[in-house]
Parts: structure tokens; C-alpha cells; sequence
């Protein structure tokens, strides 16, 4: 799974000053948000995501991808969710979003069929969306951070719109710092949110040039620790007639929130080259090392920069709805 563009950082006092600004403007986030309507939010949210992961181990890494896909287009509004229909191509089917894993979707659309009964009309898919991320990274390993809730659910979704907004594995590191920069996240946030490729995997074309063919010189992209290399290239031999085929982003611990993918990177590891090439500029490099020598540090800035992306653009109040299911507006748009 690519979390890269997929989703894929100088701010320990101005993240608080943020998060700060972002709950005394907007009173409608609250953590207790549905102590009253949905008593039961919570528990029904972790059973059905402990369910999931227990059933299906990618389940973890999906989620995590489908918020970062979701917040940095329309803001965590869910807009990510909504089916195309014969009136609107929507931003899931663009092409950028195409291979997002259904494991994902399922997961949120388990949890909305269960809230729906147990409290019909009142949590919102962007919600669940950012409440069963945080708790599957939890379950997996990663650290147990504070999420806000009362977001509604956005009012439009087009594929028209996403190109632009994600990074893609071809990009050099300046033009990620600034695309993540026009999210208003920092050099910081880049680099600890590339963590979250600690979980997950890739397809094999989204790192293809770096095994074969990669320049005149040299078959395989020479920043790349050369076994690891030779194994790649016998995992994806056939990956042209399989576009399925995919590797692992952290060949070490794949399954485990921690650290590991720093320490990858060290060692020539990275999957991606956009992975990699955090290692060879001097202002991401010391941020690696950095979280690559203590998992503590990496934790607590991942969770700030988590808490700082589920608070982008956020709709409350008349700018959203709550919708009855996930994959729909209430009202039709034509």
C-alpha cells in the first residue's frame, strides 16, 4: 500500500498553538461530541475495527490510508467515500485513488451500518473515518492519541478535482515539501508522517524502476541495499502481467507500528524512492535519524501530526450532513 501519494514536518509549540486555535474557534469539536446522542460510539467503533483487523491484517494500513486520501482533497470530510453515478465521476474513481484497498471502505461502512442502528442519523462518516484510524493504529502497535469529534460529512466529491493534490512516487523531495506545505504541514509532518509506511505495502509498479532498467549504468537504483534489490526483483519478475503483485513497505516488521521504517532507510530499505530519498537531503535526514534512534519521539510527533491533519477544513454545522450511508449524499446531486 502506497501511503506515499497516497498520503504520504517544525512544529512542536506552533502543532499545540494550532490544535489550540482549531478547538477554541470551532466549538463544535468536542471529544465527548456523542456522550449523549451515541452513548455507545466508541465501543461500536472498536469492536467492529478489532473484528476487521483480526479477520483481515491489512485492514490497519488501509484505513490509515483512505484518512490521508480523504483529508488532504475536501478536508476530512468523508468525500472520499461517495460513489460515482451517472451524474458525477467522484474523487474515489480518479485515477490516484483507484487501487485504494476495499478493505478500507468496508471497514467504515461496517461501522456506519452498526452506529445506524444503534443511533440512526447522528455520527458522520468523517468521523468514523478519523476515529477508526486512530484506534486501529493503536491496535497494531502505534501510539493512542486524543481525536476530536462533530465533523459533518462534506457536499461534494469530484474526481475533477484531485489531481495536484497527492504525492506520487516520481516527485523529488522539494516538490513534496511544498505540496505538503500548501496542506500548511511542515518538513516535519512529511517526514513522520512517511511512518506510517511502517504498515503496509505497494504494488510493485510504484517502485518498478528502481530493480529494473534503472539507468545505463546500473540495473537497480543504487541507494537500495543490493539483497534486498535481488529480492524485489524476483518478487515482481512478473508484475507486468500481474498488476496485483506488491511488496511489503517495511520488509522488517511489517505488521508492527513502530520505528522500523527509519531504520530501514538507514540501511538501504526504503520501497519507494520517494522512501529512500529522505535519507539524501539534509532536511529531512536528520529528522529520519532522529526517529530512527527513538521510537518514543517518533510517536509523539506522529500523533500531534495526525491530530493536525484530522483537523483540516473541517465542515460543521450548515457547511455538511450526516449522511444515512457512507457511499451516498442524502439528497441526489445533479
Amino acid at each position: 500500500m502506497a501511503f506515499h501519494s497516497h498520503f504520504l514536518l517544525f512544529f512542536f509549540l506552533t502543532a499545540g498553538l494550532a490544535l489550540l486555535f482549531h478547538s477554541t474557534a470551532d466549538p463544535h469539536l468536542t471529544e465527548n461530541y456523542y456522550e449523549k446522542t451515541c452513548p455507545k460510539f466508541n465501543d461500536i467503533v472498536q469492536q467492529v475495527v478489532t473484528d476487521k483487523q483480526i479477520a483481515t491484517p491489512t485492514t490497519a494500513a488501509a484505513v490509515l490510508r483512505l484518512f490521508f486520501h480523504d483529508c488532504v482533497l475536501e478536508g476530512c470530510d468523508a468525500s472520499l467515500l461517495i460513489a460515482s453515478n451517472s451524474f458525477n465521476k467522484a474523487e474515489r474513481d480518479h485515477d490516484t485513488n483507484v487501487n485504494l484497498p476495499g478493505d478500507g471502505f468496508d471497514t467504515i461502512a461496517r461501522i456506519k451500518t452498526s452506529l445506524e442502528l444503534q443511533c440512526p442519523g447522528v455520527v458522520s462518516c468523517a468521523d468514523i473515518i478519523s476515529a477508526a484510524t486512530r484506534n486501529l493504529i493503536n491496535m497494531v502497535g502505534g501510539p493512542h492519541y486524543r481525536v476530536s469529534f462533530g465533523r459533518k460529512d462534506g457536499l461534494v466529491s469530484r474526481a475533477d478535482r484531485v489531481d495536484g493534490h497527492y504525492a506520487k512516487t516520481n516527485m523529488t523531495i522539494s516538490e513534496i515539501i511544498n505540496l505538503f506545505a500548501s496542506k500548511k504541514l511542515s518538513v516535519q509532518d512529511l517526514v513522520v508522517l512517511s511512518g506510517a509506511h511502517t504498515i503496509g505495502f505497494s504494488h510493485c509498479k510504484e517502485f518498478s524502476n528502481r530493480i529494473f532498467n534503472f539507468s545505463k549504468t546500473s540495473d537497480i537504483d543504487p541507494t537500495l541495499n543490493a539483497n534486498f534489490a535481488k529480492g524485489l526483483k524476483n518478487l515482481c519478475a512478473n508484475y507486468t502481467s500481474n498488476p496485483g503483485m506488491s511488496a511489503f513497505n517495511d520488509v522488517m516488521t511489517p505488521g508492527k507500528f513502530d520505528n522500523m521504517y527509519f531504520r530501514n532507510l538507514q540501511r538501504g530499505l526504503g520501497l519507494l524512492s520517494t522512501d529512500q530519498a529522505l535519507m539524501a537531503d539534509e532536511r529531512t535526514k536528520p529528522l529520519v535519524d532522529l526517529y530512527a534512534s527513538n521510537e518514543k519521539k517518533f510517536f509523539e510527533d506522529f500523533a500531534q501530526s495526525m491530530i493536525k491533519v484530522s483537523l483540516m477544513n473541517v465542515k460543521t454545522g450548515k457547511h455538511g450532513e450526516v449522511r444515512r450511508r457512507c457511499d451516498a449524499f442524502n439528497n441526489l446531486k445533479i
